[in-house]
């Protein structure tokens, strides 16, 4: 289970532009391959350039190898009536109803009248009548289309080269360009392979394809002398009946894995993603069960070569290689069921806490203590029960408490950057000490919202706390100011939800699990986070594109803040507005979900960004934006802080994306993040500055913000709406 899984990927019409190419790399492609049974060999050398310029992967050149194929059709696709007479011919012609080419000419003199030969996996069977002179005439025992450079086969044993002129010719430029990866087509003998490699030199790898009878029957010395073996189930099957590919497959990676040798899957591997977005289940099933059986690597072809959607093949097979990983850590049929992840990324700590109470006795909870708190406290309780900030269920315990606040970490090792407490008075403490369960609910209420099973009531130094979580206990920050109203008394133990807040935007809190089955819904399997609490401006705007198109993403998750705010800050109607605006007329289609994080700032610098990160994390986001000053107070922290963290702090299983500060170039005309145009041609946005000019009535320029947006804002400040917060 611990193995090594390598993605193989041909490239081809649809994939061989830098966008994809650069694409395919973000998303985990190890080796790009280069097939010469539809590469022309004039075009090689611009090939492999094109390729190296965006990619440090290696290339692998795939020969054409001993193989018989026809030559170009008519219109590239003609068709075989049933009963009909074709001519095969070994001279380069295109091919016709009435006659057929063969490559390697020599191939026709060799066929016995009477042989059996299909062409292209079977679609067309003939059967060798009459010989006449050079040419063959051949019956169409099955008739169907024929295509462009399509594999044949004959029932005779023919003895072919093992490499073709043009794979001599090839391996030859593909040493000149230092290329080191070699795959042999048709191995068929220990002594084939050698060829092969003492043409490419003895430092390469070198692959060789099983994909025949002969290959099959000699595996053991063909795997003692290659560095990786691929097993081709389409030229297999063209030689075994097709009900025996499953049970040869995990034989021949059966004895692989026996002799150590990396053993790669090919054809049909996600066969309709040619044409569609998604696969289906039979090649879900067929794709896993291929690496339970020990596959150390899956090769997509006509998926990524000439397919339409070739970065979302490549990011579902990275997804079915991350979820095969996963269920190493799955020790039953109930544990499976209860992970939450399938295509997406894992929940923080590998499960969804599920807090919430659905059954329960109104009398009991009426009967518990009441703990009155603040509504910051039952957001908190909210979302540690729907599971937001697993794998935490509940509130922190001294011994929890002391191991984020000195090792970024939980008591069971997994990384947790910020406390989750709840603060209480002397009074309230010494009331809990007996308690083991309390309702909580909110100040001048009586009706409960959350029940916490009380584990330990202890007190903790508010400076020690203060200067742990903030880096300081100066009272003018306003974490710590918020921490010293209270008494340094706590309550830790777990949560349990009875009823979710009230709330006039609460069809936007999506929970994990709903955020979740719609990036599934949507098939969605790379997404990119963002967490704000403004009016989106363009500099925002370019950072989520951005950050969308170079990593590769399949969705954005646009999760603004709308908790308790202070003076000034944008209200949540004027947010979400505007986010609603740009999902109607700016965002790309099918693209973009917007949902609420009802939450509240932390004012803790570093750690709340990277917080802020694994919360996106459990809601399914692959990446998280991060800007340079990303949760930053004041002048507490350096802009690059949260950064410095987020690597210090290592792979956390969510990919921060960082950004710099993004500004508007006038001579460039458009947003970077740096340009050789110097401090006077750079116009730089900010929160603040929108602020400021919305409430003096003032539309910011265009480069700033879309005038959609800034008019709606100044439409409702006229209109005397809530924009800003009193």
């Amino acid at each position: 289970m611990k193995r090594d899984v390598k993605i193989l990927c041909t490239l081809g019409p649809s994939s061989v532009n830098q966008r994809t190419i650069e694409q395919l790399d973000n998303l985990g492609v190890n080796v790009f391959r280069i097939n010469l049974s539809h590469t022309n060999l004039e075009d090689l050398e611009e090939l492999i350039f094109r390729i190296k310029r965006f990619t440090e992967k290696p290339i692998c050149i795939d020969t054409e190898g001993a193989q018989i194929r026809n030559r170009y059709v008519e219109g590239g696709r003609i068709h075989l009536d049933e009963n009909s007479v074709v001519e095969l011919t070994g001279d380069d012609v295109v091919g016709t109803a009435q006659r057929i080419s063969l490559t390697p000419g020599f191939v026709v003199e060799k066929i016995r009248v009477g042989s059996l030969i299909s062409i292209d996996f079977n679609s067309v069977l003939l059967q060798a009548v009459e010989r006449k002179g050079a040419v063959l005439s051949a019956k169409v025992i099955s008739g169907g289309f024929v295509g462009n450079n399509k594999a044949v086969t004959v029932d005779d044993q023919i003895e072919l080269p093992v490499l073709s002129p043009k794979d001599v010719a090839a391996v030859k430029i593909a040493r000149e360009h230092g290329l080191t990866h070699y795959a042999l087509s048709f191995a068929s003998s220990k002594h084939a392979v050698m060829q092969l490699r003492r043409l490419a030199g003895e430092r390469t790898f070198l692959i060789s394809k099983v994909e025949s009878r002969i290959g099959v029957l000699n595996l053991d010395e063909i795997i003692e002398v290659s560095d990786a073996i691929l097993i081709d189930r389409g030229d297999l099957s063209r030689e075994v009946s097709l009900e025996k590919i499953p049970m040869m497959q995990k034989l021949i990676i059966g004895r692989c894995n026996e002799m150590s040798k990396p053993v790669y899957v090919a054809t049909n591997l996600l066969e309709s993603m040619i044409k569609q977005k998604k696969p289906t289940r039979a090649e879900a099933n067929d794709v896993m069960n291929t690496l339970i059986d020990g596959a150390s690597g899956l090769v997509l072809a006509a998926e990524t070569a000439v397919g339409k959607y070739p970065v979302d093949c490549v990011a579902m097979v990275a997804s079915f290689v991350d979820h095969y990983r996963n269920i190493a850590k799955v020790p039953s049929i109930e544990g499976l069921l209860s992970r939450d992840s399938h295509f997406l990324t894992e929940p923080h700590g590998g499960v969804l806490v599920d807090g919430v109470r659905r059954q329960f006795d109104p009398a009991e909870i009426a009967s518990l203590p009441k703990l009155a708190v603040d509504r910051t406290v039952l957001m908190d309780a909210e979302q540690i029960a729907i599971g937001t900030f697993s794998p935490v269920d509940g509130f922190m315990t001294s011994a929890e408490l002391k191991s984020v606040l000195s090792t970024y970490r939980l008591t069971n090792g997994v990384v947790w950057p910020l406390p989750l407490l709840l603060q209480v008075s002397s009074e309230e403490a010494r009331a809990l000490r007996e308690a083991k369960e309390v309702a909580l609910v909110a100040k001048g209420g009586s009706e409960a919202y959350a029940t916490i099973r009380v584990e330990e009531v202890y007190d903790f130094d508010l400076d020690r706390l203060a200067k742990d979580l903030y880096g300081t206990s100066e009272d003018a920050h306003p974490g710590v100011a918020s921490l010293k109203r209270k008494d340094g008394c706590f309550v830790g133990g777990k949560v349990n939800l009875i009823r979710r807040l009230e709330n006039p935007h609460k069809q936007y809190e999506l929970t994990p699990r709903q955020v979740r089955a719609i990036f599934e819904n949507k098939g969605w399997r790379r997404v990119v986070g963002f967490h704000t609490r403004n009016v989106i401006h363009k500099a925002h705007e370019t950072i989520q594109m951005t950050a969308l198109e170079k990593y590769s993403c399949n969705g954005l998750f646009v999760h603004p803040v709308i908790g308790p705010k202070k003076k000034d800050d944008y209200s949540t109607d004027a947010i979400i507005g505007s986010y609603e605006l740009m999902m109607d007329r700016y965002y790309p289609k099918e693209k973009v979900l917007l949902a609420a994080f009802s939450t509240f700032s932390r004012y803790a610098g570093p750690r709340e960004a990277v917080f802020t990160a694994l919360c996106r994390k459990n809601f399914g986001c692959s990446h998280f934006i991060v800007g340079r000053d990303h949760t930053g107070v004041g002048s507490y922290y350096k802009p690059e802080d949260s950064q410095v963290l987020f690597r210090a702090l290592g792979d956390i299983g969510i990919a921060p994306i960082f950004f710099e500060n993004v500004f508007y170039c006038t001579k460039c005309q458009k947003y970077v993040d740096r340009c050789s145009h110097g401090a006077e041609s750079a116009q730089h946005i900010s929160g603040s500055q929108a602020r400021q000019m919305l409430k003096s009535g003032n539309q910011p320029p265009e480069w700033f913000m879309r005038e959609d947006i800034s008019k709606h804002i100044l439409g409702e400040i006229a209109g005397g709406r809530n924009v800003f917060v009193g």
